[in-house]
C-alpha cells in the first residue's frame, strides 16, 4: 500500500493514520491516484485530442498524428476514452483482444508494431456491435483504470481520442491527466466552429492546457487535376485560433487516400504512395512535437524563475 507521507491530502484523509495507526492508506481511490501518477511518470508528453462537434475527425486526426509521430521514431500509445463509439482499433485495423503480463496483474495494450500501441473498450469486447450501456461513475471508473491497470512502458507520447462533447470523459481525462496539452480539432464550417468554441470555454474553465489547433477536412485535393476545392470552406480553424491567441498547429486536407487507408485499416501515412494528407500529417506530427517541446521548456523556464 502507499505511504501517506507522499500524498497530498494526507492532512485531511481520513485513512491517513491507517486501522491500527499503521500509516498505510486505506483509500482505494488515493491509491489509484498514486499508480496513476506513477504511470504517466513514464509518459513524456499526454495529448488531449477533443471538441465540441462530432463529425469532424477527432479519431482519423488522432491516429495518423499517432502513427505519423510513431514513423518519426517516437514511442507511442494512444488511449481511445471513446466508450460508446470507439473506433481506434478498426482505422487501426487490430482485430485482437487486449492480453494481460506474464503476471496477470497489468493489461497489455494492443501493438500495431514496434513504436505504436492502443487500449481501447472495443478491444475488451468479445462482440463489437455490443453497445455499451454505461452512465457517467462507470465510464470513469474505466478511463482510471485504462491508465492505472494499463503496462504503458515508457512513451515519447500519449495520444487519448476522445467522444464529441464536454462531458465526463473530459472531466475525467483532465482531473487524471492534469498536464495534458489539449489539441483542438474542428473543421472550418461555422456550425462546427460554434461548438468548438464551446470546448475552448471548456478548457478555459477547467484551466486546461492548450497546445493548438487543427483544421481538419480543409478542402479538397483533386485527386485527377491535384488542384484545390474548398468544398468545405477553409480557414475556419486558422481564424479561430487566431481569436483566442492559440498556436494554429495544421490543416489537414480532404483527401480520398485517407478514406481508402481507413478502410485498410492502415493510416495514410504508412502508405509507400506520396498524397496531400499524409504530408499533412507528417508535418502535423512534427508541429505537434516542436509545440509540445516548447511547452516543457516554458514550464522549465517558470519553475525555475519562481
Amino acid at each position: 500500500m502507499a505511504s501517506c507521507s507522499s500524498c497530498s491530502s494526507s492532512s485531511s484523509c481520513p485513512s491517513a493514520t491507517g486501522k491500527g495507526g499503521d500509516g498505510k492508506c486505506n483509500d482505494p481511490m488515493a491509491q489509484q491516484d498514486k499508480i496513476i501518477a506513477d504511470r504517466l511518470g513514464h509518459i513524456r508528453h499526454k495529448i488531449f485530442v477533443m471538441s465540441g462537434k462530432g463529425g469532424v475527425g477527432k479519431s482519423s486526426v488522432t491516429v495518423n498524428t499517432a502513427a505519423a509521430l510513431a514513423r518519426r521514431g517516437f514511442k507511442v500509445g494512444i488511449l481511445d476514452v471513446d466508450m460508446h463509439g470507439p473506433s481506434v482499433p478498426n482505422l487501426l485495423g487490430l482485430t485482437s483482444t487486449v492480453e494481460m503480463d506474464p503476471n496477470g496483474e497489468l493489461m497489455l495494450p494492443a501493438a500495431y508494431n514496434e513504436n505504436l500501441a492502443v487500449i481501447s473498450m472495443d478491444s475488451l469486447l468479445q462482440d463489437r456491435d455490443q453497445a455499451i450501456l454505461w452512465r457517467g461513475p462507470k465510464k470513469t471508473a474505466a478511463i482510471r483504470q485504462f491508465i492505472s491497470d494499463v503496462k504503458w512502458g515508457d512513451l515519447d507520447f500519449l495520444l487519448i481520442d476522445s467522444p464529441p462533447g464536454t462531458g465526463d470523459e473530459h472531466m475525467t481525462v483532465m482531473q487524471s491527466i492534469p498536464d495534458a496539452l489539449c489539441v483542438v480539432v474542428t473543421t472550418p464550417q461555422e456550425i462546427s466552429l460554434a461548438d468548438v468554441r464551446k470546448a475552448i470555454n471548456f478548457l478555459q474553465y477547467t484551466n486546461s492546457n492548450v497546445l493548438g489547433v487543427v483544421e481538419n477536412m480543409s478542402g479538397l485535393v483533386c485527386p485527377h487535376c491535384h488542384q484545390e476545392i474548398d468544398l468545405f470552406k477553409k480557414g475556419g480553424g486558422e481564424e479561430l485560433a487566431k481569436r483566442y491567441a492559440l498556436k494554429f498547429l495544421g490543416a489537414i486536407p480532404l483527401d480520398p487516400t485517407t478514406v481508402v487507408a481507413a478502410d485498410r485499416g492502415v493510416p495514410v501515412v504508412y502508405l509507400d504512395a506520396e498524397s496531400p494528407a499524409k504530408t499533412a500529417f507528417l508535418d502535423l506530427a512534427d508541429a505537434i512535437a516542436s509545440a509540445c517541446d516548447n511547452s516543457l521548456e516554458a514550464l522549465a523556464s517558470t519553475h525555475a524563475g519562481s
